[in-house]
């Protein structure tokens, strides 16, 4: 997976691939999707929600540029699997993720994956886990209509946040004295963020 469909494509960070090499996938899949683990896609893990592609993982966790010391929110945990990946890069994580049996399935894959440290909360994930503010980088593993002003005012000065504005680009949105500042966009496809500043659930 590292070889060819990250390094052999355009992710550069060698903490980022080294990452993804550590982190055992096929343990945040369902049983009968694990042979699948490793594939070039997007798969289902119920409730209408899906494991990201590698390559996207590893594209938003290069785009946060994360040094190791970082505190780090992952909005829309999922499978627990983009967690367990920024827990290999930064200090600090907390998640947050809407459905409660997708909170507690993470919750038990990224125990039996060795991330314990790793705090996973119930809750809207556009409006961000205030009481744990300020995060150096925020990733959303989800689609937002626009920019979470929440979720923004939750950086720290100069963090990044990366998250796809619609449903065909990535942003990485950097907090700057003069506002959000966007550094580019990178093409993507991602299921809904649903909560107050993001899609109405459907």
């Amino acid at each position: 997976m590292v070889e060819r469909q990250l390094r052999g494509r355009d992710v550069e960070d060698e903490r980022v691939l080294r990452a993804m090499e550590r982190v055992p996938r096929e343990l945040f899949v369902p049983e009968q999707l694990r042979p699948r683990a490793y594939d070039d896609a997007a798969l289902p893990i119920g409730y209408g929600q899906t494991i990201s592609q590698p390559y996207m993982v590893a594209r938003i966790c290069e785009a946060l540029a994360l040094r190791g010391d970082e505190r780090v929110l992952d909005v829309g945990t999922g499978s627990g699997y983009q967690a367990a990946v920024l827990a290999e890069l930064a200090a600090e994580v907390v998640t947050i993720e809407r459905l409660s049996e997708l909170a507690q399935s993470a919750r038990e894959s990224l125990l039996a994956a060795g991330y314990e440290r790793v705090e996973v909360r119930v809750g809207d994930g556009t409006l961000g886990v205030p009481e744990r503010a300020p995060f150096q980088a925020i990733a959303v593993a989800a689609a937002v209509p626009e920019l979470p002003a929440t979720l923004y005012e939750q950086l720290e000065a100069r963090g990044r946040l990366v998250l796809p504005v619609g449903t065909r680009r990535a942003q990485v949105v950097v907090r700057s004295p003069e506002g959000p500042a966007v550094l580019r966009s990178v093409p993507c496809r991602f299921v809904p963020l649903v909560g107050e500043e993001g899609f109405e659930a459907g």
